[in-house]
This record gives C-alpha cells, structure tokens and sequence, in this order.
C-alpha cells in the first residue's frame, strides 16, 4: 500500500512540475541510470527534494534516498510518516557527529545496497538563486565510497518559485544544470575544489530571464 501511495503522489508531483512549473534540464544523459551514486544540488526551495526525485523514472523512485535532518523532517508522526515511506528519506542526526558516532553510517549502507543518494551539501536552504559555502560532509561520504560518482545539479528558478518562508508555489519556468559526475581525485581537499569549481561552472549557464 505505501508503495503505491508513493507512485501516486510522485506521479502527481510531476504533473505540477511539468504544468506548474516546466523543467528545462541540461545534460539529463548524465544523470545516473543505477546506483551506487550521489546526486549533490543547490538548496534554496522546499521543492528541491520533490523535483530532484521528479528527474528519474517512476521505476527507480524506491531507490532514490534523499538525506534529510531529522530534527526537521521527523519533527512530529505525521511528517514522519510522509517522510520515511513517501519521499523514502535517510534521516541524519545533525548531532550524533559530536557524540561520536558517525552521522552517515546509513548512507554507507544505502550505497552499498546499490541506491542513489540525493543531498544538499550547502546544510540549510540559503536565499532564493543564492548558493552558501559547500560542508565538508559530502567530501567524507565520497572518499568512504569512491566507486560511487558524485553527480553535481544546479537548479535555477525553485527558490522564487517556492522561496524559503513561504507555502505559496509561484509558477516559475525553472533550468536544471546537470554537471558532469565527480570520481574521488584522492583526498578531500581536490574533491571539495572540484564540486566547488563544477557548481561554479553550472551556475554560469544561467540563461538571462527576463522576469528576473
């Protein structure tokens, strides 16, 4: 049953993406067919996650996992609930890290099952088409599982379509930038200048729109 709620639900999310808001992707050839992967974006909009997961076939919506903090995304049962059996999230205990504990433990084990991980390695939503300062933690996740390529997505337009703050969805025709996946160079320090340079480079191809 669950899993028919999620097809349903995901089968309407891309009815709003594709009338509401309409997708331009670039490069969606690069985008990976099977896991184990890692699909890194810009986070600035409530919508990130639902149109990130809006770019794979119905077919290989359960093995998409997005990462999420549980102190949001787990903050009361009915929230929980959509979280852990609709969007199929793997929560992350912004705390555990600092008792010890490794706060990707199940990360690892959703790669080594084979599935594909999607995060948002700025942390927090930033301002609406504004990127902040990449954390660390996507450096330790990928040196942990270099046989699985780190995919970098820039979107452009979802933080003025459903900007931070706000539960009014503005339709807004919005760019998705696909970069070419990242294989670990080595070391942390390189990984972190790749990803940074790649989202760089993704953010430059921002087409002028006049609305803007």
């Amino acid at each position: 049953m669950t899993r028919i709620l999620q097809l349903v639900f995901f089968l309407l999310v891309r009815v709003v993406v594709l009338f509401v808001l309409g997708l331009n992707v670039r490069r969606r050839e690069w985008l990976p067919e099977d896991g184990p992967a890692i699909l890194v974006a810009n986070h600035n909009s409530h919508l990130d996650t639902l149109v990130m997961m809006s770019l794979t076939p119905l077919a290989r919506i359960a093995k998409l996992r997005p990462v999420a903090a549980a102190d949001y995304f787990l903050a009361n049962r009915a929230m929980a609930w959509f979280s852990l059996n609709i969007l199929h999230i793997i929560p992350i205990d912004r705390q555990k890290g600092t008792a010890g504990g490794d706060p990707l433990a199940e990360c690892h084990e959703a790669l080594a099952r084979g599935e594909i991980l999607i995060l948002f390695p700025e942390g927090s939503r930033g301002a609406p088409e504004e990127m902040t300062a990449l954390k660390k933690g996507i450096a330790h996740l990928a040196e942990k599982n270099p046989d699985a390529p780190v995919v970098p997505v820039f979107t452009h337009g979802l933080g003025k379509a459903l900007p931070k703050g706000s539960f009014l969805l503005v339709p807004f025709f919005c760019d998705i930038f696909v970069g070419e996946p990242i294989t670990w160079p080595g070391d942390r320090a390189t990984f972190m200048n790749i990803l940074a340079a790649r989202f760089a480079s993704l953010s430059a191809e921002k087409t002028f729109a006049p609305w803007e």
